[in-house]
């Protein structure tokens, strides 16, 4: 998508003519924006140019807001896989409502899109402090999730008929999409109900957001994979051991993991490309040399060589054959046939990692998140999600964050630098 000042204007519902309940914080004006880069030269172009620097609308609170907050009945939902500090996420719209808005209507739809259609028969959660008060302890979310799509109209019908004004969505890419579809069908309608995306991926792969909460949390816990993948390669003769993780289009958590550990001697991601007839013998050679190795593996990495499924899940996405057992195989086969021992160990811990609560950095960054969401969804924005860009956080519009995917840079610093850490070479086809 080309980005120009209309792809980069956020929807609102209407003027803002209502005064502010938040005392002691620094009020963010209108026109407040983050350059989308900070590249001089750039910059000198595009004012050269257009006379405009292509900028995100700021996020955080206004002096005036568009709802009044007695009045406002609020829902939030949660949808995709599981990521450290969704809960976190919806303590903080909770809490931010309650306290900074003095909002006393707030409910939570169980499973995702699910709980906005009929049919399933999901009872929503009443929410407030009391109700949130230390899930961010717990991992997962309280309000349960789902995949797929569910009937655009019926979900609008639900949100009129429950008199919601303001909806937060917590997901991913397929979420959002979804997000998109309810604000635009919201707008055909004429109604005043604002639409606000918190961007949930694993992967951290939306695009015009530096980093999705939970991102963090997950390196961390791959790194600690990734040392057991180490003891157990060094404890044994040839001894191989493969860790996948998350990262079906983008490979971050993998290259940034592989970084965080110094111990991964190649690193496999969607982004770079490799073949067989590279990879296996520059592994004969780090095990003759010193005797195990340590490999790290995305699990979208080398869907080139095994083929995708045919068949799509829930949300639509092709379904992935598994490249960790495809490694395995092919390794163990590739050093019978040199007639060279190995013990090959295959560590999965994907589901482990989702499932655990985020760190103390995520969670602060969670609150923030939320709290952002909140003055967003308050001040009649619609149809964007909450970023962060440029260490500032920012109001991204829903089609501009879903246009494409954000992906590792194979020519830029980061696998630059996991390139010098492992010694693999960077041309591996």
């Amino acid at each position: 998508m080309k980005v120009d000042a209309r792809t980069l204007e956020v929807q609102r519902l209407g003027a803002c003519t209502v005064a502010s309940g938040i005392s002691g914080m620094s009020f963010v004006e209108d026109g407040d924006r983050v350059a989308l880069q900070s590249d001089p030269m750039q910059l000198r172009r595009e004012l050269e140019g257009s006379g405009e620097i292509s900028a995100l609308e700021k996020a955080g609170p206004r002096a005036r807001i568009y709802f009044d907050p007695p009045k406002l009945k609020c829902g939030i939902i949660t949808c995709g896989g599981l990521c450290p500090g969704i809960n976190d996420v919806i303590r903080a719209i909770v809490l931010s409502l309650y306290h900074n808005y003095g909002v006393r209507s707030v409910l939570g739809f169980p499973c995702g899109f699910e709980g906005l259609t009929d049919r399933y028969g999901h009872t929503p959660m009443k929410l407030d402090p009391e109700a949130v008060s230390r899930i961010n302890d717990h991992g997962g979310t309280i309000l349960g999730s789902s995949r797929g799509r569910q009937n655009v109209e019926e979900m609008v019908d639900t949100l009129d008929r429950m008199n919601i004004g303001l909806l937060f969505v917590i997901g991913g890419d397929g979420a959002l999409r979804g997000a998109q579809a309810m604000a635009e069908e919201i707008r055909r309608r004429g109604l005043k109900i604002g639409v606000i995306g918190i961007p949930k991926t694993i992967d951290n792969d939306i695009c015009f957001v530096e980093r999705s909460f939970g991102y963090v949390t997950a390196v961390a816990e791959a790194v600690k994979a990734i040392d057991a993948a180490h003891t157990e390669a060094k404890g044994a003769r040839n001894g191989i051991s493969l860790v996948k993780l998350m990262g079906r289009e983008s490979g971050f958590i993998a290259m940034f993991a592989s970084l965080a550990s110094s111990d991964v001697n190649f690193c496999l991601i969607p982004e770079a490309p490799f073949r067989l007839e590279k990879l296996l013998p520059l592994l004969r050679s780090r095990l003759e040399k010193r005797r195990h190795a340590v490999i790290v593996a995305a699990e979208g990495a080398g869907q080139d060589l095994i083929g995708a499924l045919p068949e799509r899940d829930a949300s639509g996405r092709l379904r992935l054959k598994d490249i960790g057992v495809f490694l395995r195989e092919r390794i163990l086969e590739y050093f019978t046939g040199v007639g060279m021992d190995a013990t090959f160990k295959y560590i999965d811990p994907s589901y482990t990692i989702r499932s655990v609560p985020a760190n103390a950095y995520d969670s602060a960054f969670c609150l923030i998140l939320g709290q952002n969401a909140v003055h967003a969804g308050m001040a009649g924005r619609t149809n964007m999600v909450v970023g962060y860009w440029m260490r500032s956080f920012t109001h991204v519009p829903i089609p501009l964050a879903v246009s494409e995917r954000r992906r590792v840079d194979p020519h830029g610093w980061a696998w630059g630098s996991l390139l010098t850490s492992t010694g693999q070479p960077r041309d591996m086809q």
